[in-house]
């Protein structure tokens, strides 16, 4: 049998998926049954203080020493070479800098500028209570998943789908997880195809001018260019890879974010505005309303399911766990977050009330203040939009190339080459090109990819801490995470009822709202 090459030493997850295996290092020890005391019996138990204290400061140092070199060799894991083939456990050279980089890019996007248009449907006190919940809720899911990537020590959990297997079982994790997270990973990946190309054209007809006599490209060409530029970006190989990207999405992100916003509110509001919530004669159709609006800041937060990517992309050691650098990049990560979300929705509104249009607030921006804004801020902010998708595109089609490259490993025992690795980032953003072409109404559908997707940033989370860390039973702890994750799945159906709802009557435009 070919002997496989050791790679890094890092931790492994517990329910081993078939295209990355891991297994423990030879020899590692499982702690003996507790003592009379109530402790258990470790490797270097024998090298207390006590047993130290009377010996010379040599043989002190010696011993020290030994006894970190052993609680290290209690908890690592090797890794099997097909692991360290696939674009998101291939580099492990990440830290606290990436993770904040990582994070913001995925947390702060075109999801942000339909913020407004939530806050229309809901109103001041329901858009602001429901947007502040949504954060802290989403924050506290965020910090869970930090925790369980090393839940047992000598296990990692590399991907949301592993950590689902291991919580709810192999085949009920996969179900639950797999078609939630590929859902959030394409679904976002045609988003930004569209909302790319379509900013990409307002681009070219903001610098051209009105007096532009040149053939402009049609909307599906504009899709075409920008899926074109994505790919080419994609071939850099693995997720650390990505992490200037990820920095160049995260500072245009909030660059745009503040332009837009205090563009919005240094201009006049437009006349008869109005801030009562919009709604429909009929009031079961407000309540669909309200819950679409609802799904489209549930969908403003995510991000979750690439948590557990980003944190294996750093080493992890006994002493140094990977979760100190991750959480704090991640909190630095959502403070900017937090920043942005929070004045592009209050002011958004605040600005636009009822007028907001559908597409959000940059849409809003062009439509009432084109001409009263110079044409080279408005470009700017435009072309800021591109980069910021060009780049949001990479790591959310990251976890697509893994399971493709994984499929491939498994089935070949090699790694992909250059040409395997090209062709599979050729399909994907071209099949995601195609089904943006077949349902342009894509774009529009952030309610909808918001309800569908809840469980993974809101729900799952709570139900695996209970699972795995296994609370007292009856507890604060217990009760609070159950029913967090049964109402993140209540909230997941009544949203995704309401996004499925507004698909079904899009041709109702503002002109048919009347306020309360």
């Amino acid at each position: 049998m070919e002997e496989r090459p050791e790679t890094e030493l890092i931790s492994i997850p517990a329910t081993p998926r078939v295209s990355t295996p891991e297994i423990l290092t030879p020899g590692q020890r499982s702690p003996r049954a507790a003592s009379k005391e109530g402790k258990s019996w470790t490797p270097t138990s024998f090298i207390s203080p006590r047993f130290l204290s009377p010996i010379g400061t040599p043989m002190k140092r010696v011993l020290v020493n030994m006894k970190g070199y052993l609680e290290e060799v209690g908890h690592l894991t090797k890794l099997n070479p097909q692991d360290a083939w696939l674009p998101i456990t291939e580099s492990r050279n990440g830290n606290a800098h990436y993770a904040a980089f990582h994070n913001l890019n995925a947390g702060v996007g075109f999801q942000a500028l339909v913020l407004p248009v939530a806050f229309a449907y809901l109103g001041w006190s329901w858009g602001i209570l429901s947007l502040t919940i949504a954060y802290c809720w989403q924050l506290y899911t965020l910090w869970i998943l930090v925790q369980l990537h090393e839940a047992v020590p000598g296990k990692r959990y590399n991907r949301y789908v592993e950590l689902a297997q291991a919580a709810f079982g192999e085949r009920l994790g996969v179900w639950l997880a797999l078609f939630p997270t590929v859902y959030l990973s394409a679904g976002t990946a045609t988003a930004l195809i569209l909302i790319g190309g379509e900013t990409m054209k307002l681009f070219f007809q903001i610098v051209c001018g009105p007096t532009c006599t040149s053939n402009p490209l049609t909307t599906v060409e504009w899709y075409l260019v920008f899926t074109s530029l994505s790919i080419v970006l994609s071939q850099l190989p693995n997720l650390n890879s990505i992490a200037g990207l990820s920095l160049i999405g995260a500072v245009t992100a909030i660059t745009y974010s503040t332009m837009v916003w205090v563009l919005s509110v240094s201009q006049q509001r437009p006349p008869s505005i109005s801030y009562e919530p919009l709604s429909l004669a009929q009031p079961s159709a407000s309540v669909f309303l309200a819950m679409n609006a609802l799904g489209i800041i549930a969908f403003s937060f995510r991000g979750h399911n690439l948590a557990l990517e980003i944190q294996s992309t750093m080493p992890s050691t006994f002493k140094h766990p990977a979760r100190v650098p991750m959480w704090k990049g991640a909190k630095v990560a959502y403070f900017f977050i937090a920043m942005c979300l929070f004045p592009i929705a209050i002011g958004g509104f605040w600005a636009y009330g009822n007028q907001m249009p559908p597409g959000g607030i940059l849409t809003a921006l062009y439509a009432f203040h084109s001409h009263d804004i110079s044409r080279g801020i408005l470009a700017l902010a435009f072309l800021l939009v591109v980069f910021n998708c060009l780049s949001s595109f990479q790591i959310y089609s990251m976890p697509a190339f893994d399971s493709f490259e994984a499929g491939y490993t498994s089935r070949t025992n090699r790694p992909c080459s250059i040409w395997v690795r090209s062709g599979f980032r050729v399909f994907y953003g071209f099949v995601s090109f195609f089904i943006g072409v077949a349902l342009p109404f894509l774009s529009s559908l952030a309610g909808l990819l918001g309800g569908l997707t809840l469980p993974v940033t809101f729900a799952y989370p709570c139900f695996m801490w209970v699972l795995i860390k296994q609370p007292p039973k009856y507890s604060f702890n217990w009760y609070f995470n159950w029913i967090l994750g049964w109402l993140g799945v209540a909230f997941s159906l009544a949203f995704s009822i309401g996004g499925i709802w507004s698909i079904v009557n899009d041709g109702l435009k503002l002109k048919f709202f009347k306020p309360n």
